[in-house]
């Protein structure tokens, strides 16, 4: 049997009942998604301006299995994410976001539907890192880092790198010139995802490289994010995620938006299959 919302005490010792997230969405029969752009999870149609991507699919796909409509309701900022879940904006952020501790401390997230690593790139012609057993010895004032204000990058040069030199961009910089202060030797090298590398080039064909390749400086999880609290919507996400695996359909996708081969790290599954 499932019972909606629980009681609480207001302060006039009257019961007062409150809906929770998924009770919320149960009774209304949709689930209010909000997105932010940031491939291959979440992009526009380049013909018909509607949303595609892995997650947007995959959600939709949550949604079919529970008999409820996905309302894409909003783009959000990075910034703004967590404070429209925390207002009952929407339900869910529909796109990806990497799960961290920041957020971790504020939100809840799902289970990864991907992994996306990030990779070292220096100029091309530039082979002192090519042989590094170990990413320290990029903890120096004499290593120059390209970092955008807010970004991935910046918390890692603080959080790993902490007296490397930072050549930083304001926030909302395209990380085009990121890799262009590396080009015209203004930083050493950056850290981003491969993808953005291999799009990088197609435009500047033998300016950079990525000297990681098979050991990523870090790996993070592609997540959905829930408003705090909200354990049973959790755990109803959490679980349909993992027959999404299990029967294939994310893998499918995953392929579909693949743009360049092997960007995208696949979660393992979690069982062997008997002989």
């Amino acid at each position: 049997m499932l019972i909606l919302g629980c009681k609480r005490e207001n302060t006039n010792g009257f019961s007062t009942e409150t809906k929770t997230v998924l009770d919320r969405v149960l009774e209304s029969g949709k689930i209010r998604a909000a997105y932010t752009l940031y491939p291959p999870g979440c992009m526009k149609d380049k013909e018909t301006g509607e949303l595609c991507g892995v997650f947007v699919e995959t959600i939709e796909k949550i949604g079919s299995e529970m008999n409820l409509e996905i309302e894409w309701v909003e783009e959000v900022g990075w910034g703004t994410q967590i404070e429209g879940l925390k207002t009952n904006r929407y339900d869910i952020l529909g796109s990806s976001v990497w799960a961290n501790p920041k957020r971790a401390k504020f939100a809840y997230l799902s289970d990864p539907l991907y992994y996306s690593p990030i990779s070292v790139f220096v100029r091309e012609n530039d082979n002192r890192w090519d042989n590094v057993e170990s990413w320290s010895i990029l903890n120096s004032p004499e290593v120059k880092i390209s970092t955008i204000d807010g970004g991935t990058g910046e918390v890692i040069v603080r959080n790993n790198f902490p007296k490397a030199t930072k050549v930083s961009l304001p926030q909302m910089t395209e990380f085009s010139q990121s890799f262009m202060d590396v080009v015209h030797k203004k930083a050493d090298l950056l850290f981003l995802e491969p993808y953005y590398g291999f799009k990088f080039l197609e435009s500047n064909p033998n300016t950079i490289k990525d000297i990681s390749k098979d050991k990523p400086l870090r790996m993070f999880g592609n997540c959905y994010m829930m408003k705090q609290g909200e354990d049973e919507f959790q755990k109803a996400i959490n679980v349909i995620i993992e027959d999404l695996h299990n029967s294939g359909f994310i893998e499918d996708l995953i392929k579909k938006y693949e743009e360049y081969p092997n960007t995208i790290v696949r979660v393992s599954k979690p069982y062997t299959m008997m002989n």
